[in-house]
C-alpha cells in the first residue's frame, strides 16, 4: 500500500501567503484560489480591486490543474492549436493559463489557480506560493 501526501492546513496558508505577498509586490489585483488533489476548494482570496469574475475563474484553473495534474496552459495550448473539440471535456472549466498543479513526489497533492492579470503573471503568482513549501 502507498502512502499520499496531502496538503495540511499549514500549507495552505503558507501558499495563500506567498501568493498574496507575490501579487501584491506587483501590485496586481487577483483572485487566488487552492484546491486538493480533487479539486476541492480549501482556500480562496479575492484582493482588493480584484475583478467580481476572477473569484469564479481562479477556482476553475485549480480545478482543471489538479484533475488533470498538469497546468492549465497545456489546456489552452490544444484549444489554441486547433483542437477546439477539446472544449466539450467533462469537468474541465479553467482552460487557461494561471492554474498550476501541486507536485510532490511525481504525485499530485492540489493546485494553485490564479486570475485577474496577464495569464503568464497569474502563474507566476500560483508558481511563487507553491514555492512558500518547498516545492
Amino acid at each position: 500500500m502507498k502512502t499520499k501526501h496531502f496538503l495540511e492546513s499549514a500549507d495552505v496558508k503558507a501558499i495563500a501567503a506567498a501568493a498574496e505577498a507575490e501579487a501584491l509586490k506587483n501590485n496586481w489585483p487577483v483572485t487566488i484560489a487552492i484546491v486538493d488533489d480533487g479539486g476541492h476548494l480549501l482556500n480562496l482570496q479575492r484582493l482588493d480591486g480584484a475583478a467580481p469574475i476572477s473569484s469564479h475563474i481562479a477556482p476553475a484553473k485549480a480545478h482543471t490543474a489538479a484533475l488533470g495534474r498538469r497546468e492549465s496552459k497545456i489546456y489552452e495550448d490544444v484549444i489554441n492549436g486547433g483542437r477546439t473539440s477539446f472544449l466539450s471535456a467533462p469537468e474541465i472549466k479553467g482552460m487557461l493559463e494561471g492554474g498550476v498543479p501541486i507536485m510532490k513526489d511525481g504525485q499530485c497533492i492540489g493546485a494553485v489557480g490564479v486570475s485577474g492579470v496577464k495569464s503568464n503573471e497569474d502563474a507566476q503568482i500560483a508558481k511563487a506560493g507553491i514555492a512558500a513549501i518547498g516545492l
